[in-house]
């Protein structure tokens, strides 16, 4: 790759990230796979490293403040699904890091990016960004995935449980098991929504649309759940 190509990458990885370095070798090694490197010492691999710590202590330091109730074991949970391998290629596709990778032909001629080096880049640009701007800066822009991924993983939980808590009601106050039943589904194929209902021993329970029938399924054990304890519908089909 000619300097002008490769000062060209660089300057659209920058915009991507949305952060400018001071010092461009970083972000140069951040991007650099070890068969594209003259060495080892020259890939991103003792990047990786760093960025997997940075990643995995600021997860942790949201967890603690954002989510007071949460015991070890809550926040261990969400932890490793949030800095997960699959979860930091995930990453790396929304910036659209593999476009600047810089690897060796034979891993060019391979087609797609494997989700592996997708993670590791993410987590060496994180380490990258920590030395060229200091803890603040690193932190800020983990913060951007983490947080919002977190709450995903956290409200996934809170709705499974919903299911599990409503199972456990409708057996001991109806000696029952909930079944969950299709009521209603709109929209063309590529952006349906479906309405259901839980239901225990020809009890329907107030139903609830979802852009998927698992999402319409666990709001509708959360509006049963509060149905059965005489509070206010959380998800009206009305």
């Amino acid at each position: 790759m000619t300097p002008t190509k490769k000062s060209s990458l660089f300057e659209s990885c920058q915009a991507a990230i949305g952060y400018h370095f001071r010092n461009l070798d970083l972000l140069k090694a951040a991007l650099t796979h070890t068969s594209g490197a003259n060495s080892r010492a020259a890939s991103n691999e003792r990047l990786e490293f760093l960025g997997d710590s940075v990643l995995a202590l600021v997860t942790c330091e949201l967890l603690f403040h954002l989510y007071p109730n949460y015991d070890e074991g809550d926040m261990t949970k969400v932890k490793s699904s949030v800095v997960s391998r699959k979860t930091c290629a995930k990453f790396s596709q929304e910036l659209g890091l593999g476009s600047y990778l810089i690897v060796g032909k034979g891993v060019m001629d391979q087609g797609d990016i494997p989700s592996n080096m997708l993670a590791n880049v993410f987590e060496s640009l994180v380490a990258a960004i920590l030395i060229d701007g200091g803890w603040d800066v690193a932190k800020k822009f983990v913060s951007r995935f983490v947080e919002p991924e977190m709450k995903l993983v956290a409200d996934d939980a809170i709705n499974n449980n919903a299911k599990s808590a409503l199972q456990q009601v409708a057996q001991r106050e109806y000696g029952g098991t909930p079944r969950y039943y299709l009521l209603d589904e709109q929209g063309p194929d590529h952006d349906k929504c479906f309405k259901i209902s839980a239901e225990v021993n020809d009890h329907y329970f107030p139903a609830a649309w979802g852009r998927t029938k698992k999402e319409a399924e666990l709001r509708a054990a959360m509006n049963a759940l509060a149905d059965i304890a005489g509070d206010p519908t959380p998800y009206p089909s009305n």
